[in-house]
């Protein structure tokens, strides 16, 4: 329950206030009365509501009037009298689907007397006041409305403003004014000895001046309209009269009208006398007809009403129980709704007996009503709760479908269902069949389906609700035939395990395996033995469905099982299935003696024939197997010879990542998760009462210390001598130094050089042409980090346009042949691992596809209307795929939608079929794998016209539990092949393949020679700054070191650039390209970057018969790019040498371009983590190392200003 409580300020107002109509005034009231004081604060509820869920409170005319929302779509309107006591309150609104209000209710800007409500659903304007309701000029000014007025022009009550204005009389009188502003008649009762009542009848107010010159009072009795008595002199607006009254013999009252009459002018108001023998009030003369009904009667208690909730169109027949219902006479049911709203009161009479009352309830509307019972000279008792709510509706039923025989469990959805008298089957034969009574649940009931007349076909019923007298439609439940078990089969080798094979026509009723029970029944002597058994699963097959069931017997009773019964139950239906050629058994065991006697006389004759057939036979299957593979070989073959690259020339703008998003994708390749924080703010969370300087100052002093060089290096060396700095720590250590040094790259370059020499001189006494090749140390990812970097402008505008028109082009050839959505191996590819060797045929269908016009963009300048090529052997969604790129080939821009926001729908004549991957008509085989639908599944000829709509698809995880091209070896695989195979699956052998690998290396030779040639090429006789200076280096490094052996300085280089920078490039396109890399996407980029290190290779390798495929492929080829290679390395060292001011100028202009790109001060609290974890190990080293002094001061202030940091975390702000 919900309350409202008014709550004011102490105002003085004058005592002019007008009583309400209906209420007799303690006393008179006069303008001339001490002023009154308001109670401050109101501490009891003003309103109370069960399922409030918005309020707007308003002032209109000095009365507060509340509209209030409420969850189940109503809109009410309150008004407050001057004590702030609410009326009943008026329903403005309601919401049909009874969704909730929401809280922000708002008056119309522009004309307040409307009102905006907002649900869920819609948001309507509501005109705030129904004065059209009061057709009397009593009714519109009792009525209290402060919208609301008396035209006296129109002679109806209106919206305040709306009456035309007119000069000679007032035009109209709003109910709610002060008393100054109209006239009102109030009455006071003088004495009510020996049965006289004088009523003295008192008019105040602004009148014309003709209307008290010619005026007369009336007092009628309002229910029978009767005229007590009538006074012409009236003086000064006052009259009096005295009439005989006889108080009823309850605490009843009685109805008058006292009205002032004068011409076209009538003012009436209706007043109720109480039986002031029974009245409680401040005096005599101050009388109060209502009844007390608010104290509780403890003679008579009540347990519970039931049911609790009925609809607005009331209940013929509602249950109280209770006690003391027998000790009571006249007992009365009191309804008393919230607010101000008239209690109802219903005679019931006499009570079933002490603990139970039955009565009836009249309709009323939407709310929740308090229930007591009231005796005669008793209170009322303690009150229950009963709702009304809206009649109950449908949603839907599940399942739709039921069988003939009836029995099966439906369950009904709908809103307020708990409040039906029940659910009705209307069949044609019979209708208004009950199914169930009085549901329970509000939102959904079970009940069994009924049994109808048995018919061949089909037919549908209506499904209605039961709501006292009427029957409200719900939905349509459909009926089959009853389903027709065909026979079975009962394996008994695991005695006493049992199983049963069922088998069923194939219906439309999808029957589960909780609806069916299976049963076996056995005689034992003079007994009937029975053994259940449960249903495993049901598979459906084109032909017949099948029921697997298994059991197991209790005892040692011997069974005849070929004299056994099994039956099926479904709800009603009870059905014995007989077994499978059960009466052949007889017969065999009857012929198999002559039958073996007539094998042995024939044997001899027929053996010879048979031979000869076999050998035959079988000549003609081993010519029939080499005719084929001879056939897959020619078309491998001419495939190889004729096909030509495909390549389109136009694939639109290259979607190019930002450098932000690069550099963080090869720092950080693996988790996703380490590379956010670095492309935040690290300000917005800042408290606005913190100083800012002190916060960084602990970073900037570390940024500080981490530009000392000697105390770098020396933190380096530190950290890879601990044994739990782990390689992931060493390379995320590099990265982030490299995002903290972004803005230094020239600093940077010289650590790395250190670095670098440090590790010459551990791996030359060792193993040098080993440098560089592992990412063991904190310099190999620092090195792969900088190259990344210094690259970066490079690798997007010389090779970056080439390197995605590969990554196309291999898209291109993977998806011009079949492609298994489940494996996502395909007939085209490099990659013998990825290889789809288990085809079937396939054939090229185009088809012509009808685009919906953009719903965000419809007067876009594209294309609606293409021509798309598939194969008959692509899934739904593959289709989709090539639609969506054949559109972006077309128009140059993608279609409004995205790939999960369409759906394709197949147009034939006036028919159109929707199509999916999965739907009722998907093939199971009998392992329980589902198929795939494909373009050949549906039949879609060459040529058909297929349209793109908006529909929602759901995304599909496909598990182990689909199958696509690849299926598993089974009977019913081997039927499904289609009339071609005849039943039997073609002989495959993947060898016969390999050929698809040559011709998708053929097809994409000529991009992957231009990508390589951009790598290793020169572009204006120049190589970037980055690489020329660090191979520089490295040739100066092997002279200092006195290297001869040129073989270690051209591994350092390859080890350097192409294993460090470029082949991560190559297999990771996604790193450069704003696009999703496929599993078989980075099968074939592994071949060519298997290619692209062997052309960089100083090992000539022998390839033999047996070598692996990727290796073979570029085997001829690899030669030519070694030559190149060489020529390449020769042309950088022959290149004049780079100046430091050259060096010093890039690096400087790189530093500017990335300035605020990353978060540094994030990559420094991480680089602090590191710190703090071998804080000691680092101290010792710095205090054992000698010119270290200022670092190792530097450091531990570094460590006091962190730990004040950590400090300040629990601690109040202003102490840090």
């Amino acid at each position: 329950m919900i309350s409202i409580t008014a709550c004011r300020r102490s105002v003085n107002l004058p005592r002019q206030a007008v009583p309400t109509p209906g209420s007799i005034p303690a006393k008179e009231h006069t303008t001339n009365t001490p002023l009154e004081t308001v109670p401050t604060v109101k501490k009891s509820p003003t309103l109370i509501h069960s399922d409030l869920s918005a309020v707007y409170a308003t002032v209109v005319l000095n009365k507060i009037v509340l509209f209030l929302g409420t969850s189940n779509g109503q809109l009410l309107k309150v008004i407050l009298n001057k004590n702030l006591k609410p009326n009943c309150p008026e329903i403005l609104h309601e919401i049909e689907e009874e969704t909730s209000v929401f809280p922000k209710l708002a008056l119309d800007p522009m004309d307040s007397n409307y009102i905006y409500l907002a649900s869920a659903n819609e948001v309507r304007r509501i005109q705030v006041a129904n004065c059209s309701n009061y057709v009397s000029h009593p009714d519109c000014l009792s009525a209290e409305d402060p919208y609301c007025e008396w035209c006296n022009l129109t002679n109806r009550c209106t919206l305040k403003g709306n009456c035309s204005r007119s000069d000679s009389l007032p035009d109209s009188v709003n109910s709610s004014h002060e008393m100054d502003q109209y006239a009102v008649i109030q009455i006071k009762i003088m004495h009510h000895e020996n049965k006289i009542l004088k009523i003295i009848e008192i008019t105040v107010g602004n009148v014309p001046p003709d209307f008290q010159k010619d005026s007369f009072c009336r007092i009628t009795n309002a229910k029978q309209t009767k005229i007590l008595c009538e006074n012409e002199k009236q003086q000064i607006l006052n009259c009096s009269c005295n009439l005989t009254y006889t108080a009823p013999t309850t605490n009843d009252c009685s109805a008058v009208e006292v009205s002032v009459i004068s011409g076209s002018w009538n003012l009436s108001e209706a007043f109720l006398l109480p039986n002031c023998l029974h009245c409680s009030g401040a005096s005599e003369n101050d009388c109060s007809c209502w009844p007390n009904d608010d104290a509780i009667d403890q003679h008579i208690h009540i347990n519970s009403i039931k049911p609790s909730s009925i609809s607005t169109l009331g209940k013929g027949e509602v249950i109280i129980e209770g006690r003391n219902f027998t000790q009571a006479s006249d007992l009365k049911v009191v309804l008393t709704g919230f607010g101000g709203c008239k209690r109802e009161i219903i005679n019931v009479g006499k009570a079933l007996n002490d603990t139970h009352m039955i009565f009836s309830l009249p309709p009323g509307r939407k709310e929740a009503k308090r229930v007591c019972i009231k005796a005669t000279e008793h209170k009322c008792s303690s009150p229950v709760t009963l709702y009304y709510v809206s009649p109950p509706s449908c949603i839907n039923i599940k399942p739709n479908s039921s069988w003939a025989s009836g029995g099966r469990k439906i369950t009904l959805f709908g809103r307020n269902v708990n409040v039906a008298d029940g659910v009705v089957i209307s069949d044609e034969k019979r209708l208004h069949l009950n199914v169930s009574s009085y549901p329970e649940n509000t939102t959904w009931y079970h009940f069994l389906a009924p049994e109808v007349s048995h018919a061949k076909a089909s037919k549908i019923v209506d499904v209605l609700l039961k709501v006292e007298n009427a029957h409200k439609p719900c939905v349509k439940l459909q009926y089959y035939p009853d389903p027709v078990f065909i026979n079975y089969q009962l394996q008994t080798e695991m005695d006493p395990h049992l199983e049963l094979k069922l088998y069923k026509e194939n219906d439309n009723l999808g029957i589960s395996k909780n609806e069916i029970e299976v049963f076996l029944h056995y005689e034992n002597g003079l007994h009937l033995r029975t053994i259940h058994f449960s249903v495993q699963n049901i598979t459906k097959n084109p032909k017949r469905s099948t029921v697997l069931c298994k059991g197991k017997r209790e005892g040692q009773d011997k069974i005849d099982f070929s004299a056994v019964k099994i039956y099926v139950r479904l709800g009603h239906l009870k059905h014995e299935v007989k077994a499978k050629s059960s009466h052949m058994y007889l017969y065999v065991l009857i012929l198999l003696p002559i039958l073996f006697l007539a094998v042995i006389l024939v044997a001899f004759i027929v053996t010879r024939r048979k031979s000869k057939e076999l050998t035959h036979k079988l000549s003609e299957q081993l010519e029939l197997l080499e005719c084929e593979l001879r056939k897959e070989i020619r078309e491998g073959f001419a495939e190889l010879q004729m096909d030509m690259s495909d390549v389109v020339d136009s694939f639109g703008t290259v979607p190019f990542l930002d450098y932000k998003h690069f550099a963080l994708r090869t720092f950080f390749p693996e988790p996703k998760t380490l590379a956010a924080p670095f492309t935040e703010d690290m300000h917005t969370n800042v408290p606005p009462d913190r100083d800012q300087t002190h916060k960084d100052e602990s970073l900037t002093l570390l940024q500080t210390l981490i530009c000392n060089k000697n105390f770098l290096v020396t933190l380096i060396h530190t950290l890879e001598k601990q044994k739990t700095f782990s390689v992931k720590d060493r390379c995320l250590f590099a990265s982030y130094l490299t995002i903290a040094l972004q803005t230094k790259l020239v600093y940077l370059t010289r650590i790395l050089e250190v670095l670098t020499k440090d590790l010459m001189e551990q791996s030359s006494n060792v193993q040098p042409k080993l440098m560089l090749r592992r990412t063991e140390s904190v310099v190999e990812k620092l090195l792969t980090n900088w190259m990344s970097v210094c690259l970066s402008g490079f690798l997007r505008e010389t090779v970056g346009e080439t390197f995605y028109l590969l990554v196309t082009a291999l898209n291109q050839r993977i998806n011009k042949g079949p492609v298994d959505v489940i494996t996502c191996k395909a007939l085209n590819t490099l990659n013998e691992d990825w290889l789809l060797w288990q085809v079937t045929e396939f054939s090229t269908l185009t088809l012509n596809i009808i685009f919906e016009k953009d719903p965000d963009n419809e007067n876009a300048d594209t294309c609606q209307t293409i021509s798309v090529s598939v194969l008959d052997c692509d899934t739904i969604g593959q289709a989709k795929e090539k639609i969506f790129q054949a559109f972006v080939n077309k128009n140059g821009s993608l279609y409004g939608l995205q790939l999960d926001e369409i759906g394709l729908e197949l147009q034939s004549g006036a028919q159109q079929k929707e199509l999916s991957d999965i739907d009722e008509s998907s093939l199971i085989l009998e392992d329980g794998k589902t198929k795939l639908n494909t373009i050949g599944h549906y039949g879609i000829s060459d040529g058909a016209t297929v349209k793109v709509l908006k529909k929602k698809t759901p995304d599909v995880d496909y598990s182990d539990e689909y199958c696509h091209l690849i299926l598993p070896n089974s009977e019913t695989v081997k039927d499904i092949q289609g009339a071609k195979t005849k039943g039997k699956q073609k002989f495959k052998v993947k060898e016969m393949y390999l050929t698809k690998l040559l011709s998708t290396k053929v097809a994409i030779h000529s991009v992957v020679e231009k990508l390589f040639r951009s790598i290793w090429s020169l572009p204006n006789n120049k190589a970037p700054v980055a690489i020329k200076y660090f191979f520089d280096f490295l040739d100066a490094q092997a002279e200092s070191k006195k290297i001869t052996d040129p073989d270690v300085v051209h591994i350092w280089k390859t080890n350097s650039l192409p294993l460090r920078f470029w082949v991560n490039i190559l297999k990771n396109p996604q790193f450069v390209f704003d696009i999703k890399k496929t599993p078989h996407i980075d099968g074939c980029l592994s071949v060519i970057a298997q290619a692209f290190m062997d052309a960089f290779s100083l090992t000539e390798h022998q390839l033999g018969k047996e070598a692996p495929t990727n290796k073979l492929l570029y085997a001829k080829d690899i030669p030519l790019y070694k030559e190149e290679v060489k020529a390449y390395y020769k042309a950088i060292r022959d290149l004049p040498p780079l100046s430091s001011s050259e060096v010093e100028d890039f690096l400087i202009q790189e530093s500017k371009k990335h300035e605020n790109e990353f978060n540094e001060e994030v990559a420094l609290t991480a680089i602090y983590r590191y710190i703090k974890t071998y804080h000691e190990e680092i101290l010792t080293r710095l205090e054992r190392d000698g010119g270290q002094e200022e670092a190792l001061k530097q450091f531990l202030q570094v460590k006091a200003l962190f730990d004040e940091k950590k400090k300040c975390t629990w601690m109040r702000p202003e102490h840090c």
